[in-house]
């Protein structure tokens, strides 16, 4: 049970719900894009290399806000808070190796680009979210969210280490997706974060006016869905696109009219929909595109 219960733990420290989210968000970036598909030994590098590093980067997190964690309802059982793990500088060292072992296989085995776009994934959330921006601003969250970009920029490095339109039309979907997903939970937490003296929106500006913001990001990242279309994606994925959206708009919108922490959290998980129809879509249509042994691996990694 001990070890069972430290597995669980570890599990915590490297969020690995985010992880996997990263990795599947890299796997779409790969199916995504049109012409031969790369191996299956290249495809499962990339995926288990954003697995890793977003491990790294959401360990950073755990370890740089023992702190404010102690303060949050929401965060207050993690491991560094209830001393279950001890917080040693030998941390950091492990965290460093697992992000810059995998960044360096894939600079070797696969190309220099996606590595960058693996690493610059983790660096966001970890240094630039985590350590310079959460204590300091509430656009913490809009500039710390290109970690989501950089993951799916990774997987379309594979193909086009040359950025396309299609792959910055991607990218630029996840960058506008973080905000309104992050500050539906951020107005339902709002307690937690104002105890702690985390300048989230809801914050700083109320939750009103930050439900609002959420609705108003929500319709340009409706819009934002559409561009993929206009580089070569079809209908299954605008069918997606449009579900996703519908959801999201629909119960942004009705936060708007009843700021709660109730419907904040029915935002947040309508988020979660957009953004599991959107990259589902990317999938399905990206089957259309190529089909080889990386398309297996992917299903069974995801």
């Amino acid at each position: 049970m001990a070890i069972l219960s430290s597995i669980r733990q570890i599990l915590v420290l490297f969020k690995l719900r985010i992880g996997v989210a990263m990795a599947m968000t890299a796997g779409a970036g790969i199916v995504a894009m049109p012409g031969p598909a790369p191996s299956a030994g290249q495809t499962t590098l990339l995926i288990l290399a954003v697995l890793l590093s977003a491990g790294a980067a959401g360990g950073l997190n755990h370890y740089h806000d023992y702190d404010i964690d102690r303060l949050m309802d929401r965060t207050r059982n993690r491991p560094f808070v209830t001393g279950v793990l001890r917080r040693s500088p030998l941390w950091l060292v492990f965290f460093a190796l697992l992000l810059l072992v995998p960044v360096a296989l894939v600079w070797r085995y696969i190309n220099p680009v996606a590595a960058i776009h693996v690493f610059m994934g983790a660096f966001f959330y970890g240094v630039v979210y985590t350590v310079w921006l959460k204590r300091r601003t509430w656009l913490n969250i809009v500039i710390g969210g290109l970690a989501g970009s950089f993951a799916i920029l990774s997987g379309t490095a594979i193909l086009h280490p040359q950025p396309t339109p299609l792959a910055l039309s991607l990218a630029f979907i996840l960058f506008l997706w973080t905000p309104p997903h992050f500050w539906s939970l951020a107005i339902a937490l709002k307690k937690d974060y104002q105890d702690a003296g985390i300048p989230m929106l809801p914050v700083v500006a109320g939750e009103a006016r930050a439900a609002r913001t959420v609705f108003f990001n929500t319709v340009l990242l409706a819009l934002a869905s559409l561009l993929p279309l206009l580089f070569g994606m079809g209908w299954i994925y605008l069918v997606g696109a449009l579900m996703g959206s519908a959801v999201f708009l629909v119960k942004s919108w009705l936060l708007v009219r009843n700021p709660t922490s109730d419907q904040a959290m029915s935002s947040f998980r309508a988020s979660l929909i957009q953004l599991a129809l959107f990259l589902t879509a990317l999938y399905i249509e990206g089957g259309f595109f190529h089909a080889s042994p990386a398309n297996g691996v992917l299903v069974a990694l995801l």
